[in-house]
């Protein structure tokens, strides 16, 4: 089992990448939230990676946190959900606010990630409730995200719809991109423009 791979990004898109070693690429599938802070081609990666065994293919998906992977593996223990959904899932939402919303049990948070209706957004929440209480992420950190760039948001989700992107979609995309930023102490000296252009630039590549 390959548990992480350290190595040369040679190639990426929002659904997988390609991780040279030692002259020896693997693909690895990853959710945006990874893609999103993956650094340019050409640079070194380091991924916590899972591997999916099945009868006729052997596939890797990728990580940025070994968090990240834990609450993937976490989503996988529960039936009627496979690699593919559970990327989706991370997909949907930062991770700080995916945990936050299965702790409170907050079905309409978890509704909102595309492809989660209300029936399985209830049976994340209601099986994984215990569970994910041993993943250790601060989910404190997303209330204050979004609390502090509350009109930041706004404005920008109004200007993308203009552009005729859903709302939905827009809301997730930006507080994506400032999750990102605010983990790099960037993302409160970001302009609204230029928040609306990585969005943008986020959104034109799913």
């Amino acid at each position: 089992m390959i548990a992480s791979l350290t190595g040369i990004l040679k190639q990426k898109t929002p659904h997988s990448i390609i991780v040279d070693v030692h002259g020896v690429g693997y693909e690895a599938v990853v959710p945006l939230t990874t893609f999103h802070l993956l650094p340019p081609p050409n640079e070194t990666v380091h991924l916590w990676t899972y591997t999916h065994v099945r009868e006729d293919a052997l596939q890797l998906f990728g990580f940025s946190t070994v968090e990240e992977k834990n609450v993937f593996l976490l989503l996988m223990g529960i039936s009627g959900i496979g690699p593919k959904l559970a990327i989706n899932i991370l997909s949907g939402l930062p991770l700080a606010e995916l945990v936050g919303a299965v702790k409170r049990g907050d079905v309409a948070k978890l509704s909102s990630i595309p492809g989660i209706g209300p029936k399985t957004a209830a049976r994340l929440a209601l099986e994984l409730k215990e569970k994910i209480r041993a993943v250790s992420v601060d989910t404190g950190a997303a209330g204050p995200i979004v609390e502090k760039d509350a009109q930041r948001i706004e404005d920008a989700v109004s200007a993308l719809v203009h552009l005729g992107y859903k709302a939905p979609m827009a809301k997730d995309a930006v507080k994506m991109v400032l999750q990102s930023r605010n983990g790099e102490s960037g993302g409160e000296k970001l302009p609204i423009e230029e928040l609306i252009k990585e969005t943008l630039k986020l959104l034109s590549r799913t």
